[in-house]
């Protein structure tokens, strides 16, 4: 079995062993505390509900016509884009886009700014959804106020519309996908599914209705002359064209340890994806970091964790085939290529979603902090590690060797100044990635953090996701 040292020309073994966690550790500025808070996910949230909630305003008391004859299309058009941020397709347009243009030589406040908002794009799904249910309800009380106007078949599809996206809607609240997440997974999808085929009779029904002659045009020329017609058309492609991708798929499952599965796929992968696999073509997919040497490589890897039911099963019975969608997510780590160097820091499990990075681009280092990582992890890692990773590229804390856990904001921000970074990426638990944040945001050092739900989560629950994706929670992963 290959060694597997603490190796590092950064800090040496003996630096390492000075820096010791602190006995309290002080906090950030509350503005620091805030901003971490206040993230882009939240900050977009914000700007695209308030915006709908004054147009909606206008409309209700009547400054502002056009939201009032033509509700659909803001119904349609809030839900359109909230679907269409949470494709795969767009998601990975959107990252090619802007790491193709943008690597490297824009300041760095641009770059950074414009990795934050594709780490956060959960912030419009979630404002877009919301603001697109609260004016469905807007329409749906001007046609039951008017309801001597309407057939009474667009009354009810419009009330069942409305029912199935306020059930999505609760099922997603961070609660009930952190605590009950098989319920919120398949009600949010089987449920939505169903809104949209009430949304599809809604919008076709009430289209085709000639308010002055009380009948509905059957040769579909009104429906199709409306824009409301193209923006629904639009959204069922964004929502079909993911499953076409799901493919059964064979795996090799290795168990180094019982807390731990690496389960390995055919074909290499591009740093910072993520993957999601399945027992079953529709229901429970669970997204894990990928692993990967590159494009080129015959072989990518997931490392799970072994927490809930399904992590468990790959340990105790570890299948021969899975699904999965052929189109992978592309998570924060993919814009590493926009900076000429960078730290990648993971605990435990969190280096499936991080080791990619520092494989693939030379000019990121790695901070893995875990426990007995070598017999936990099994030699699959460490032998990746090893072969990949020069001794001036990685800093390995066996938290069971030293006893103790690092003060990993002094150990990271020490790199950041020798290594030159320019940014910081973290996958860690709610806890860890909030202080490893809070201590370099406070010594002026730009950081990501693992993206949590947008309430907060009891730490018991964020264990169980955070360290198996770049998007813990699996925040709107299911959505579509």
């Amino acid at each position: 079995m290959p060694t597997f040292p603490v190796r590092s020309n950064t800090l040496s073994p003996e630096e390492l062993a000075k820096i010791k966690p602190p006995r309290s550790r002080k906090r950030a500025s509350q503005w620091i505390r805030f901003m971490i808070w206040f993230n882009m996910y939240k900050r977009l949230f914000t700007i695209i509900v308030l915006f709908n909630f004054i147009g909606l305003i206008c409309a209700a008391v009547g400054v502002w016509q056009y939201p009032r004859n033509y509700t659909s299309g803001f119904v349609l058009g809030n839900l359109l884009i909230a679907i269409l941020v949470r494709t795969e397709l767009f998601g990975r347009f959107a990252f090619l886009v802007v790491t193709t243009l943008f690597a490297k030589w824009p300041p760095l406040w641009f770059r950074l700014g414009i990795s934050s908002i594709l780490q956060h794009l959960g912030g419009v799904h979630t404002g877009c959804a919301i603001s697109g249910t609260v004016w469905l309800l807007f329409r749906v009380c001007l046609i039951t106020i008017d309801n001597v106007k309407y057939n009474p078949a667009i009354i009810a599809t419009g009330f069942c519309n409305l029912v199935c996206l306020l059930i999505a809607m609760a099922v997603a609240i961070p609660w009930v996908r952190n605590h009950h997440h098989n319920v919120f997974e398949g009600y949010h999808r089987l449920v939505g599914w169903l809104g949209v085929l009430f949304t599809w009779l809604f919008t076709v029904l009430s289209d085709s209705y000639d308010l002055e002659k009380h009948a509905f045009d059957a040769s579909g020329a009104r429906v199709v002359a409306h824009q409301e017609f193209w923006f629904l058309l639009f959204m069922t492609i964004c929502i079909i064209i993911p499953w076409l991708t799901v493919r059964k798929v064979p795996v090799e499952i290795e168990v180094p340890s019982p807390k731990v599965a690496v389960l390995k796929f055919k074909r290499g992968m591009q740093g910072g994806m993520l993957a999601r696999v399945s027992h079953h073509p529709i229901m429970e997919f669970h997204a894990f970091g990928i692993i990967s040497e590159g494009k080129n490589s015959d072989a990518h890897y997931l490392v799970a964790g072994v927490q809930g039911d399904f992590t468990r099963g790959l340990v105790e019975n570890p299948p021969t085939h899975l699904y999965t969608r052929e189109l992978k997510i592309a998570g924060i780590s993919n814009t590493s290529t926009l900076y000429r160097r960078g730290v990648r820091v993971c605990t435990g499990t969190g280096i499936g979603a991080g080791l990619a990075t520092c494989i693939q681009n030379p000019n990121w280092y790695l901070v893995w902090i875990g426990s007995d990582q070598l017999k936990t992890f099994g030699p699959t890692i460490g032998n990746m590690i090893n072969k990949h990773l020069h001794p001036h590229r990685v800093t390995l804390w066996d938290t069971k060797e030293r006893g103790c856990r690092p003060d990993t904001t002094k150990i990271v921000a020490e790199i950041c100044k020798i290594w030159e970074a320019e940014c910081v990426i973290v996958t860690s638990n709610l806890k860890g990635s909030t202080e490893i944040m809070e201590g370099l945001k406070d010594q002026g050092i730009a950081c990501f953090g693992t993206l949590f739900d947008f309430c907060t989560i009891p730490q018991k629950r964020t264990m169980r996701h955070s360290s198996t994706a770049e998007t813990a929670g699996h925040l709107g992963l299911h959505g579509t």
